[in-house]
């Protein structure tokens, strides 16, 4: 119930109701008060005081002052929550609240949640997450070789392995990279089979495994990884399988970092 002046001098108790496009007056403004009056266009009889009156054209005169549109408010956004899990690809979320609720036929309030992706790689206790869930650093194949040189010369040089993943996204940082260091980065293409090799000094010597190498994933769990040199150049893929040597081609052959 709300209160309405029909004139300058009296007051009365208006019944507010929704308006439903398609709907008959009977029924609809069964409990709305209705007083003979005068209405905005000028003309006079029975006018009301509720929402429905806009559409019917037959509100009370002062109904803009007595019943006015208010429009949803909600707070500022709060900070952004922790994941919600930790050491899973799972989400973060904000929140805010109504600070006044939508009268008259104001706008209705807007969403009071976001949620955003998130992974951390930390457990509560402070322990490291699985490898599977940590970025993999890449880079081209190209350093290889001189790698393994590195590695037999200092008495270092352990068996490393290879895995093939499927390119599922690619930001488009990586087709935007001019300098001759990023030109390899020109050669990741989503749907493509590459394969990453994990050798030292990357290879961890207490694990046997590189990070990131998605030793531990589920079958088909989006991984991340991101180019080295390059920030803007980053995606996801699938593990498909691992093997003792790779196979693909060289320009689309990479290193675990």
């Amino acid at each position: 119930m709300g209160l309405c002046s029909l004139s300058g001098f009296t007051l009365v108790l208006c019944s507010f109701v929704h308006f439903l496009p398609g709907s008959g007056r009977q029924g609809m403004r069964a409990n709305a008060a209705a007083h003979a009056g005068w209405r905005p266009d000028g003309s006079h009889g029975p006018c009301y005081c509720d929402q429905a009156c806009a559409h019917t054209l037959d509100c009370c005169h002062d109904y803009a002052q007595a019943c006015p549109v208010i429009s949803c408010v909600v707070s500022q956004w709060s900070v952004w929550s922790g994941c919600a899990e930790p050491c899973k690809t799972t989400y973060r979320v904000r929140r805010r609240h109504v600070v006044q609720e939508p009268r008259n036929g104001g706008e209705p309030c807007p969403p009071l949640e976001e949620r955003a992706g998130c992974v951390e790689y930390w457990s509560q206790q402070g322990a490291e997450c699985k490898q599977s869930l940590i970025p993999a650093l890449i880079t081209t194949g190209g350093f290889g070789k001189a790698r393994k040189k590195r590695a037999a010369a200092d008495g270092n040089e352990r068996a490393g392995y290879c895995v093939e993943f499927q390119l599922m996204a690619i930001t488009q940082g990586c087709l935007h990279s001019h300098r001759s260091y990023t030109h390899w980065m020109r050669y990741l293409r989503e749907g493509h089979t590459v394969c990453v090799e994990c050798q030292h000094p990357a290879l961890d010597s207490s694990s046997l495994h590189c990070y990131g190498d998605g030793s531990g994933s589920k079958r088909n769990q989006l991984l991340h990884w991101q180019a080295v040199g390059n920030l803007q150049c980053r995606g996801t893929w699938k593990r498909i399988r691992q093997l003792d040597t790779c196979s693909c081609p060289s320009v689309h052959s990479f290193l675990f970092i």
